[in-house]
Order: structure tokens, then C-alpha cells, then sequence
């Protein structure tokens, strides 16, 4: 009887800790399908970010390549108006410069033209006698000879100084030369035709007499 007691407690521990093996193999079961389950979705998370950061950094790229084509054409254009504007504004400084050079020649030849006409005026008032230098007839010369002065002056012609002047070939034209203790050295003692500039430049030097 205590054999077959001893029997039955074996057999229900056997099953007591069959069962409870089952029951640990069934969670453990659970637990790795679980771990793999998550394992799985991890690395799929992984594989998403990494294949979004590729996407970002080759769509970066190709972004950035647009944009550096678009500054490029923009540098490049700039480039073409600079270069254009300083071509133009060479050109207009180039025009400008000839058309004053032209009106200067232009004015130069007129005013060559104009320079006997005054040398006439001159010895014409030379020859008035004294007592005729009040008549009508010189005075309205006079006022002619003046005006014809003045309008040459407004324009930019002067006459050069000469008579007392020291001798400038620049601006002189020595025709004859005197020994003269009255005068210093190369100076001017008598001023035979008149000379004028226009601006800066002679238009006809003055011919005179030096002393030595």
C-alpha cells in the first residue's frame, strides 16, 4: 500500500514538473519570437533612416549642383555686363575726347581766319591821324575792333604778352635781334605782329623783336 502511495506521488511530480517544463519552453517560445518580432522592426527602422539620409544627401547634392549651375550663369552674366559697361564707358570717354579735338581744330582754323582781319583793325586805327581820332567814322571802327575783341576773349582766345616780356619760344617768335643797354637780356624790345592763344594752346606766336 505504501508502494503504490509512493508510486502516485512520483507519477503527479513527474507531471508537476513536465508541465511547469512545457509552461517555461512555451514562454521562452514567446519571449524569442518577441525578440526576433523586434529585432525584425529595429533593423527595418534602420534600414528606413539609412535609405532617408541617402535620399536627403543625394538630393542635397543634386540641389546644391542647380544651385551652383544658376550662381555660375549669374557670375557669368555679371561678368558680360561689367566687361559691356566698361566698353561702353571706354567708347563714350574715346567719343568725347575726339569731338573736343575736332571743335578744338575746328575753333583753332576759325579763329586763324578771324586773327588778320583784327591785324587790319590795328593798322587801320594806326593810320587815323590824331585830330581825326574823334571823328564818328574812327570811333565806330574802334567799337567794332573792341567788340570783335571781347567775342574772341568770351570763347577762350587772349593775347600773348610780349613788349617788356622775357623771350619764351613758346610763345614767341624771335625776328630780330638788337643790343640795347636799355633793355636786360632777352627781352622783348618791340612786338611787330601780335600773338593769341586759344585755351591753352598758341594759335600764333607773337613776332618780336629781342635784345641781347
Amino acid at each position: 500500500m505504501a508502494e503504490k502511495a509512493v508510486q502516485e506521488n512520483l507519477e503527479e511530480t513527474k507531471d508537476v514538473l513536465t508541465e511547469e517544463k512545457e509552461q517555461e519552453t512555451a514562454e521562452a517560445g514567446v519571449e524569442t519570437e518577441e525578440t526576433v518580432q523586434t529585432a525584425e522592426e529595429e533593423q527595418a527602422e534602420e534600414n528606413q533612416e539609412e535609405k532617408q539620409e541617402t535620399d536627403e544627401k543625394e538630393g542635397g547634392k543634386f540641389f546644391k549642383k542647380k544651385k551652383d549651375k544658376k550662381d555660375q550663369q549669374i557670375e557669368e552674366l555679371n561678368d558680360k555686363y561689367t566687361r559691356l559697361f566698361a566698353e561702353f564707358d571706354n567708347f563714350r570717354k574715346r567719343s568725347e575726347k575726339e569731338k573736343t579735338a575736332m571743335f578744338e581744330v575746328g575753333a583753332k582754323a576759325v579763329i586763324e581766319k578771324i586773327l588778320p582781319i583784327i591785324d587790319s583793325f590795328e593798322r587801320g586805327l594806326a593810320t587815323v591821324p590824331e585830330e581825326e581820332k574823334e571823328s564818328g567814322f574812327a570811333e565806330g571802327m574802334e567799337r567794332v575792333y573792341k567788340q570783335l575783341l571781347n567775342s574772341l576773349e568770351e570763347v577762350g582766345v587772349k593775347q600773348i604778352e610780349a613788349l617788356g616780356q622775357e623771350f619764351d619760344p613758346n610763345l614767341h617768335n624771335a625776328v630780330m635781334h638788337i643790343e640795347d643797354e636799355n633793355f636786360g637780356e632777352n627781352i622783348i624790345a618791340e612786338e611787330f605782329l601780335k600773338g593769341y592763344m586759344y585755351r591753352d594752346t598758341v594759335v600764333r606766336h607773337s613776332m618780336v623783336k629781342v635784345a641781347n
